[in-house]
Parts: C-alpha cells; structure tokens; sequence
C-alpha cells in the first residue's frame, strides 16, 4: 500500500489494542495510519478469551455482586499499592461500558465467567480476540479509511525542537526502503516484550530457560525502545503474566500447546510437583491461582509432574480431577490426551519420560529423592490428609499403577507488562515526570500502572480489558487533543 506524507495519528501494531485505537480515531474523523512489524495483523491479541468489566449487562444478568469500590481496593492490595489508583478507577468506571460498546460494534460473548478461584468478571468472546480484531475492529477501522501496512517497521519517533512527536521513519522488511511520515501523534501498541530476550535476562528475574512465551512471538519490546530513544521513563519492568506450568519444549512455538489436553493435565489438575531433585514444594492447588502457580514454579530449577497409568486413564476415561484454570474448556474429561501422548512419544519428545516402576523413572530423568517423595505422598494419600502442604485430600491422588511418567514444565507466560509511564490520557511520561507531547502507550506498552509483581488473576480479563479500555480511550483523548 501507498502510504500519505501526513496523518493524524499513526498506530505501531496492529494488534487487538492498536485496531481499537484505530477504529475509534477513524470514527472520530481523524486520518489514520497502522504500521505492523508481521506480515498479518492480530498479534497476540488473536489469543485474547475474554475481558473484564464490573457492572456490566452480563453481570447485571446473572446478578453479579461486585462493587467498582471492592474490585478497586482489591487490585490496589493486590499490587501492594504499586499500581496507580487513578488509573485503575478510571479503567474500572468505564469497563462497563466497553464490553456493552463492542457488543454494539458487532462482538459475541459466550458468557461472562471467573477464572479458577477468582471473581465473575471474565466476559468471553465467541471466536476469541481473533474475531474481535478481524471481524469487526479492522474491518471496520478500514472501512472509514484507515490505512494499514504489515511488513514495516517503525524505527524512530522524530521530536520538534519543543518536544512535540512530530514524525516517524519507517523501513519496509521486504526491500528495506525507508520513508519519513508527518503526524500529530503516535500511539506505541507493541504488546511488550516478553519475547525479547536480553529484556527478559536483563530487566526482569525470570530464567529465560524455564519461562515459555504463549503469544504470537512477534512482542519484542519495540514501542518501549521507541519510547526510551526519545527521554521515556523505563517504568515498571520485571513482570509477565504467568500462566504456571507450561510442557518444556522449546523445539515448538508455545502457543501450539495452548489447549493441548496434555498441557491441561499436567498444569491443571493438581498432581504431584516434584522440583530437579525429586522433592515436593509447594502444594499444587495453586494452580487455582495461574499467576502464583508461575512463580512457585519460578523458585526452582526444574519442574515435573509425576503421575501414573491410572491417573491417565482416569482423566482420559472417567473425569477431571478440577475443572480447567487458564483456558476456558467445557468437556468434563481429556479425550485426546493419551492420543497426545503416543504423538510425543512418537515425536521423541524430550519433555516426556515413561518407565516401568519409580526408580527407572527417578534414574532417567535424574530425580534422585524422587522414590522417597512418591513413598510419602502415597502414604499421605491413602491416610486422607495432606499434613506436609495441606493439599486437600480430593486431590492427593496415589501414584502406584504403572507405567509411570515425568512431565517435564517450564513456565508459560502470556505477556509482560509494563516498560513505560504513562498518566490517565495515555502520554508517555518522560525522565521529569512530564508527558512527552503527542506520544501514547495502550494495552501491554501500558500495562504497568495497573501491577505490583505479580498478575492479577482474581479479577480474570484485567489485562485483556485494559487493552481495549486504553485503545478506545486513548484516540478520544487524541481527538479531544487535536480538537482543540
């Protein structure tokens, strides 16, 4: 596509954030330009479920007690008071009515759930964020005019001798022309960082070995570095939403094991954790909270669920042990996972070991307290009372039939969060505390005013929200800017 000299506002990333923004700046009568790094739009947001809101019309319908004053004091607590609580209020205030806004522009919900343990605030999509993005937000962002080009890159925001965005430079990755465009503002939409490395090794407390990122691959950090080459604060680093245990394969995008039933199994159920030497840590209903799953996850070096031929079958045959956590699955039973499994075996999948009895087992994947640990959780079994970790009794689940298997986790991770400052207009803040003119972050490039150290899964879809709330917003804000 042939791209103008001018625009009002130019988008970096088309994802789920960047094509809300664009829909509603090209609703709004501004001219509208979206760059996108991939060859495809959607990004990550294509995996988004579903989003929060309080007091919206599904919650009134299944009426939902929750209070924008309890859902704010509880996030507030939650962050340690990290997050900014203005922010956080003005996101709660109109949560609401975004979910009834894309409903209005043409979105499905399935329903409006919890997510494990936490609050009813997870209003689902039907067709997940993918359909959001490609049936309704960019097709109708395009159809009041916005332009889209995929293949490119933003390589540097371009300031006035007054310190107002003034331009961006851009470089096509297919034959690396480049070209200088005029805008008023620029909205950095660039999902975070988590599959940038050196950003992860060096900003964050994450072993780059052990954490798996679940997205499109495409989130780099680009709108951040963007931002830091022009005087942005590097604010709020450090934190990813984790998704706990996730199978060890490096040899495979993460997102290809997103709903694999044999994830599920080994994430989701409860069994038996055992760390590299073979040793329990932790009692593994914190799956129930995915987010602390992860960093329970993160204090060791490696991760295993152990687990028997009886416990297959029972999943496979019979029942799961407790509904599904971190995806939204409806089937009572997993009825592909021993067809998973003959596949990874087939494959020589290295995160999948199968022996005879518990001392081959121990021996090929060198668990050396692995006998012992299986000894006493047994024992503690069949007593009916998890006196070491006070798992409940449901789920202490005898490992004694064989085959045995060990399932090798790293640590699933869905996006970070945070990386710059920004107010509650979305400008990025400089090294003074003050906006730098004309330049916004949305969604994840933003994310960081809303946590501590760690996700908030309590309240399910505050990150998916925020990322349509500040997209939405975010253009307003622009409109009104320009406007006057």
């Amino acid at each position: 596509m042939e791209v103008k000299d001018n625009y009002d506002v130019i988008i970096v990333g088309g994802g789920a954030a960047g094509f809300t923004a664009a829909y509603e700046a090209s609703h709004n009568g501004l001219s509208v330009l979206v760059v996108e790094k991939g060859r495809n739009t959607g990004g990550s947001g294509e995996y988004i479920e579903g989003a929060f809101a309080v007091d919206s019309y599904l919650q009134k319908q299944h009426d939902v007690k929750l209070t924008k004053e309890d859902v704010l004091s509880e996030e507030l607590n939650y962050s340690h008071y990290r997050a900014d609580t203005q922010v956080w209020k003005e996101y709660i205030d109109a949560s609401a009515g975004i979910i009834k806004w894309l409903k209005d522009l043409g979105v499905e919900y399935l329903d409006v759930a919890p997510l494990g343990s936490g609050y009813r605030t997870w209003h689902l999509f039907k067709g997940l964020g993918k359909s959001v993005i490609h049936d309704v937000l960019e097709p109708k962002a395009k159809k009041q005019g916005t332009d889209v080009i995929t293949s490119t890159e933003v390589t540097k925001v371009n300031l006035s001798n007054n310190g107002q965005v003034e331009s961006v430079n851009i470089e096509s990755l297919a034959d690396h022309s480049t070209k200088t465009i005029n805008t008023k503002a620029v909205v950095l939409a660039t999902g975070g960082y988590l599959n940038n490395k050196e950003l992860i090794k060096n900003e964050t407390h994450y072993d780059v070995d052990q954490l798996i990122p679940v997205n499109s691959e495409k989130n780099t950090g680009d709108g951040l570095q963007l931002a830091w080459k022009v005087g942005a604060q590097k604010y709020a680093m450090g934190t990813a939403m984790l998704f706990g245990g996730y199978l060890k394969d490096h040899t495979k995008p993460g997102y290809v094991y997103r709903y694999s039933e044999l994830n599920g199994a080994a994430d989701q159920q409860s069994l038996l954790w055992v760390n590299e030497n073979g040793d329990r840590f932790v009692n593994e209903e914190v799956v129930d909270n995915f987010a602390l799953a992860g960093n329970a996850l993160f204090t060791q070096g490696k991760v295993f669920t152990v687990l028997d031929q009886s416990t297959i079958d029972h999943l496979a045959n019979d029942k799961l042990y407790k509904p599904m956590g971190t995806w939204d699955y409806h089937d009572t039973k997993l009825p592909h996972l021993k067809e998973e499994m003959q596949k990874a075996f087939a494959e020589g999948a290295s995160y999948l070991t199968k022996a005879d009895s518990i001392n081959e087992l121990a021996n090929k994947v060198n668990l050396a307290n692995l006998e012992k640990t299986v000894d006493r959780y047994n024992q503690l079994a069949h007593s009916g009372e998890d006196v070491d970790f006070g798992k409940k009794a449901d789920f202490m689940i005898p490992i004694e039939n064989g085959p045995f298997y060990a399932i090798e986790l790293g640590i699933g991770a869905f996006c970070t969060m945070g990386g710059l400052k920004t107010n509650t207009e979305h400008n990025v803040i400089d090294q003074s505390g003050k906006p730098i003119a004309g330049l916004y972050a949305a969604g994840n490039d933003a994310a960081g005013m809303l946590i501590g150290d760690t996700y908030g899964p309590n309240m399910p879809g505050t990150e998916a929200g925020f990322v349509f709330y500040s997209g939405k917003h975010v253009a307003d804000v622009i409109y009104q800017q320009i406007k006057d």
